[in-house]
């Protein structure tokens, strides 16, 4: 299967660059994954394509204010590092500029002086392994001097960085946001619990290669990027008993679906568990435990198409796409949702 398969011609004025004023508000493309058949709805009916006794898996990861700017010691030129994963013991996984001017060695200090970054080690893919020194908690630092890493795509500047954050958010670590859960208010989670539908959480922490597209002209030769994750017992329980008992399992967004596949059974229930995962799903893929998908549109070429194509089929995304082109839908992370069921 070749990655141009995957493509679609996206006019780029249809990229949302800000968040609608009410998350809820935006649009909603609903797929019968089986039919192919689509419906226009908004996203604050989501209640009404749900059922009683589904289950809805949401990804709680924050995102860090992981984009700090500074200046080289010495010489004092400004520099850039992004905060990918973190290795432990204040080390962290980063991104870097100018590489050329940050080779093992060298520091950049951050703010007046309340932080400095040591570059320990090059990577691959650009990569450094660098070392943070601080007094006091480290994400409090971080909170006062980092800035929110915005994908590459949009270029507004967000006057609310909690935007780019899930209401339901709760534990640091991603680089960047489960964009599907944007759209979800406090009250319309009330509302969706309150019809039977039991709510719970699985935590993935986003890194930035879910912005890469697939450069391999054979998807199969990707190498697919690891993130960590934890599906906590409260969770593992919910949804083995939905599967148990009929329900479906709806994920929201493509990083949740990722960690449910991850380490899922083989009849679709759920242990608790934590660790690494670089699953790539892509067409051809059997969905173990995942029954519906609430996700954002994707870019063309990129894994995250490459997945909901799996789950509703190629033609059927493709098509599903041209009409969201056709009826001015917003894309990508600040734009409008799918329901695939």
């Amino acid at each position: 299967m070749k990655t141009s398969d995957f493509w679609f011609d996206l006019p780029q004025e249809l990229i949302a660059q800000t968040p609608l004023q009410q998350r809820d508000a935006s649009r909603l493309l609903c797929l019968d994954r089986r039919t192919g058949q689509t419906q226009h709805r908004h996203f604050y009916q989501l209640p009404e394509l749900l059922r009683p006794g589904d289950c809805l898996v949401l990804n709680d990861s924050r995102v860090l204010p992981a984009r700090l700017i500074g200046h080289r010691v010495p010489g004092g030129g400004v520099s850039e590092v992004l905060l990918l994963t973190d290795r432990g013991e204040n080390r962290w996984e980063c991104l870097v500029r100018p590489g050329k001017k940050l080779r093992p060695g060298a520091q950049v200090v951050f703010g007046d002086g309340d932080m400095t970054a040591t570059v320990l080690e090059e990577l691959s893919d650009g990569k450094r392994l660098v070392r943070f020194a601080y007094d006091g908690i480290f994400l409090e630092v971080l909170e006062r001097l980092g800035e929110m890493p915005l994908p590459p795509y949009i270029k507004e500047k967000l006057a609310d960085s909690e935007r780019y954050q899930t209401v339901y958010s709760r534990a640091p670590g991603s680089a960047a946001a489960p964009t599907a859960g944007l759209h979800f208010t406090r009250e319309l989670l009330t509302r969706i619990e309150a019809m039977g539908v039991r709510i719970c959480y699985v935590t993935l922490h986003v890194g930035l290669g879910t912005f890469r597209p697939v450069k391999e002209e054979d998807i199969l030769d990707h190498e697919m990027h690891s993130e960590f994750c934890i599906v906590p017992e409260e969770t593992a329980r919910i949804v083995t008993e939905t599967k148990r008992a009929g329900g479906r399992v709806v994920s929201v967004g493509t990083t949740s679906c990722r960690t449910l596949e991850s380490f899922a059974n083989a009849d679709g229930t759920l242990d608790a568990h934590s660790g690494w995962t670089n699953i790539f799903i892509y067409p051809g893929y059997t969905f173990r435990c995942v029954d519906a998908l609430v996700t954002n549109f994707h870019l063309p070429e990129s894994t995250l198409i490459m997945l909901v194509s799996a789950l509703a089929g190629r033609e059927h995304i493709l098509n599903a796409y041209a009409l969201a082109v056709k009826e001015r839908y917003r894309f990508f992370s600040f734009g409008d949702a799918m329901f695939i069921y």
